[in-house]
């Protein structure tokens, strides 16, 4: 019924009632009864005209359409949360119980293209939860990409001889316009197969629908984001494998039997480096990393570098990038090295209230008041810039906002590098992890 028809028809029913109450009262009146009689039947009257009238708005189709609307993005708004993470049982399980509490459907079901994942209501007992799809119309809906009405217990397709469920709706379930599971309402009598539950029903799947593109275009992101930081992982390899190779060629002519001590040490430091490349490591394996590193450049420049540590304890545990450290001591080395003298590298870490802060300080040559501004920039200066963007690129790319590298210096005096990182709940190791990254 149009929105004018509707209002017509409450106008002709408002008028009806009207007319009613005035000539009940007028026979009343004429036949003079008592006066509670007249109240009585007048207050009656009154109460069956505002009534009806009532009955009637709440039952107009463009208010039930409202109230179905807006149980449908109650659902799809509380079921976000879940569908986030994808389709699996646990999610479907839930968003079938939340669909459940706010539909007419005595039982409601989510599949994929091969099994039932969720179900919740009648008949729960014995609709089989990542059991394999029993409907042949549920196939035929991821099939065709279509909707299918089934209205008889033969085309549900159950086994069970008791089930109750006589009715069902089933919609495709979309990503990107491919059908990759379905929803599925219950009912125990085809009568309740009326146009609003169809409507309720699609216009449900099409809301969890977006939202599972939105978890696979999460997904797709987050995927993304791990290639980017392998690839800016990669590019610290080479940078630190050059120049220790250079280090220990050098020694080979000067220092034969150090240079294959040192080959066979920087062979299983490698080694190590490549397994634990693509994860999370403690800050204690990180500065392991470190102390080797400093060892070959000591064999490289003798006692011409001093270091100093200054490590609290409980930062030991924090998981860090692998390199994310030993670059930043690189370019000290590299970079603030004097022509002659010693370089005094001072490496502390230390926990903020739960912000941790590892500080790379060293008395050289320092970095000029107009490149200061540039030292983070791709590809800015011969080497500083790659090797200290990679670290900052790949701090912020595990921890976001908040974390990352600041620069501080002075020319002639030196250089401080900042490593700053909030770590949120996952990136803090355990006591075991600290323990199993000591020294060989």
């Amino acid at each position: 019924m149009t929105p004018r028809r509707t209002i017509l028809f409450d106008s002709l029913l408002m008028f009806a009632v009207t007319v009613l109450a005035v000539v009940a009262a007028w026979v009343l009146i004429s036949a003079s009864p008592p006066r509670w009689v007249l109240l009585t039947s007048l207050g009656g009257l009154t109460l069956i005209a505002m009534g009806s009238v009532l009955a009637r708005w709440i039952s107009r189709p463009d208010h039930l359409k409202a109230m179905h609307s807006d149980r449908v993005l109650q659902i799809a708004n509380e079921s976000l949360s879940y569908l986030r993470t994808g389709l699996n049982p646990q999610t479907a399980g839930a968003v079938c119980r939340l669909a459940l509490e706010k539909t007419e459907a005595a039982a409601v079901a989510i599949t994929d293209t091969d099994a039932i994942l969720g179900f919740a209501g009648l008949g729960e007992d014995h609709h089989a939860v990542e059991g394999p799809i029993l409907t042949r119309a549920t196939r035929e809906a991821i099939e065709m990409n279509e909707h299918r009405i089934l209205d008889s217990k033969a085309d549900i397709g159950c086994p069970e001889r008791t089930c109750l469920l006589r009715a069902a709706i089933v919609v495709p379930l979309e990503i990107r316009g491919q059908a990759v599971g379905t929803l599925k309402f219950y009912y125990t009598t085809p009568r309740l197969l009326n146009e609003t539950q169809i409507t309720m029903a699609e216009g449900l799947a099409r809301l969890l629908s977006t939202q599972l593109e939105l978890s696979e275009l999460d997904r797709q992101t987050e995927l993304a984001c791990r290639m980017e930081l392998k690839a800016l992982q990669a590019q610290i390899h080479p940078h630190f494998l050059f120049n220790t190779i250079n280090t220990i060629a050098m020694l080979i002519r000067t220092d034969p039997d150090h240079a294959r001590t040192l080959l066979r040490e920087f062979a299983w430091f490698y080694r190590r480096t490549l397994e634990a490349s693509d994860e999370l490591i403690p800050l204690a394996t990180e500065m392991e990393y470190v102390r080797t590193y400093l060892h070959f450049e000591v064999a490289r420049f003798g006692d011409r570098i001093e270091v100093t540590e200054e490590v609290d304890p409980s930062t030991l545990e924090v998981l860090v990038p692998a390199f994310a450290v030993q670059p930043v001591v690189e370019n000290a080395v590299q970079h603030g090295m004097r022509a002659e003298g010693v370089l005094h590298i001072d490496i502390r870490a230390h926990d903020r209230g739960g912000r941790i802060e590892v500080e790379i300080g060293d008395d050289g040559v320092g970095i000029r008041p107009e490149d200061l501004p540039r030292v983070l920039e791709p590809g800015f200066g011969k080497g500083l810039g790659i090797a200290l963007k990679n670290v900052d690129d790949r701090l912020q790319g595990f921890y976001g906002p908040g974390s990352g590298l600041s620069v501080s210096s002075e020319p002639g005096d030196g250089t401080c590098v900042r490593i700053t990182i909030v770590p949120d709940d996952v990136v803090r190791g355990g006591a075991d992890d600290a323990e199993g990254s000591g020294s060989r």
